[in-house]
């Protein structure tokens, strides 16, 4: 199978998708009740759209090509509304977050879909344990080649992005002691992890061709990748985050991405090469395991500091990008976010430790998503 031509897209838009969690109002396990909640969807007119997932207790929810922060929180506003509304009639809740604390895999059953069929059939057990919620940024480029030297150069950051929406520290009703134990279970796949280094879409494209005769991959969806192109859309798509907990924080950490996008494609602040990889499974396991107090191995001087001090030194950088991107307002939100709790794996676990009650902390998950930041 062909890899397929690049579509046309503007450079740094913004697309979103978040898959969430559904919950019922007893005691806050996930419930399978997908379907009945698309139907009613069907009834709203919003931008992009509700489609379903691997699994019968998870939907997605994916906004429309977005220029920027404003408009991108604009249509997940519209988005969350509508869902909320259709999953009060039915009695169900739902919210971020990246796993679900206590629900089991065995429990859960495959949304009647062909690829779900196939990919249960390929994977086993490991497609139930993919019952796990994250967002996807798809960033626009005007190129493939230039999607694929975004790649690597957004590829330095993704520990700053998986500690700063990590919100999955609860597997199977046990504190993991990780911030983001979601990417554990992705982790499993076997075409997970980072996308090889090839920055001319002619060798990429050849790349694909060889695993393609091998049988092992048919579309770009088959890889797993922490960032990978999606020539159909003229994107990069960023994978790693967990769902956070609202939608605020969502569009935040987009525009967040967006601006460091502008400042690699104008400034171009660092050299390309395969040995900035060296450190990049070291620090992105800091980022699961310790969130924004990992630590952070600069892959050009070889210095280590904290992700938190990184981050900050980040936002410093791309506060001129962000004026022209107009995303002022998502930056002022990250700081004040890393002036409290940090991410929302410690907001959970400061719920758990008051509550005592895992079903209870589900629930405020819940009261968080329907209502914003509280």
């Amino acid at each position: 199978m062909s890899l397929g031509a690049f579509a046309d897209s503007r450079s740094l838009t913004l697309g979103v998708e978040l898959e969430l969690q559904i919950v019922n109002h007893h005691d806050y396990d996930l419930t399978p009740t997908a379907r009945d909640l698309l139907r009613l969807m069907g009834k709203h007119r919003i931008p992009g759209s509700v489609t379903p997932e691997i699994t019968e207790s998870m939907i997605e929810l994916c906004t429309g090509v977005c220029s920027g922060h404003a408009e991108l929180l604009g249509q997940l506003s519209q988005i969350r509304d509508a869902l909320v509304d259709c999953a009060g009639r039915l009695n169900v809740g739902l919210c971020g977050g990246g796993t679900h604390p206590f629900q089991h895999w065995s429990h859960r059953r495959i949304y009647d879909k062909p690829r779900f069929q196939e990919l249960s059939a390929l994977y086993g057990y490991l497609s139930k344990q993919f019952t796990v919620f994250g967002q996807h940024v798809h960033v626009g480029c005007t190129g493939p080649d230039q999607a694929l030297v975004l790649l690597h150069g957004l590829s330095r950051f993704i520990p700053h992005l998986i500690a700063l929406s990590a919100s999955s520290p609860f597997v199977q009703g046990a504190d993991t002691g990780f911030h983001s134990a979601r990417l554990n279970s992705v982790f499993a796949f076997p075409l997970s992890g980072r996308a090889p280094f090839l920055t001319r879409w002619e060798d990429f494209s050849a790349y694909f061709d060889k695993m393609a005769r091998t049988g092992v991959v048919q579309s770009m969806k088959d890889f797993y990748w922490d960032i990978r192109p999606k020539p159909e859309f003229g994107t990069i798509e960023v994978r790693v985050l967990d769902t956070p907990l609202t939608i605020e924080k969502a569009a935040a950490l987009a525009a967040f991405i967006q601006c460091i996008a502008r400042w690699l494609n104008t400034e171009h602040p660092f050299d390309l090469k395969e040995d900035n990889y060296l450190p990049y499974t070291f620090n992105r396991f800091q980022a699961c395991r310790f969130g924004l107090d990992g630590i952070f191995v600069d892959p050009s001087t070889g210095d280590h500091r904290r992700l938190r001090e990184d981050i900050e030194s980040t936002l410093g950088r791309i506060e001129t990008h962000a004026m022209e991107l107009k995303a002022e307002d998502a930056l002022r939100y990250i700081r004040t976010e890393l002036a409290g709790d940090g991410n929302d794996a410690t907001w959970l676990r400061k719920v758990q430790q008051q509550e005592q009650l895992l079903p209870e902390t589900v629930r405020r998950q819940c009261l968080r998503w329907a209502q914003g930041a509280t």
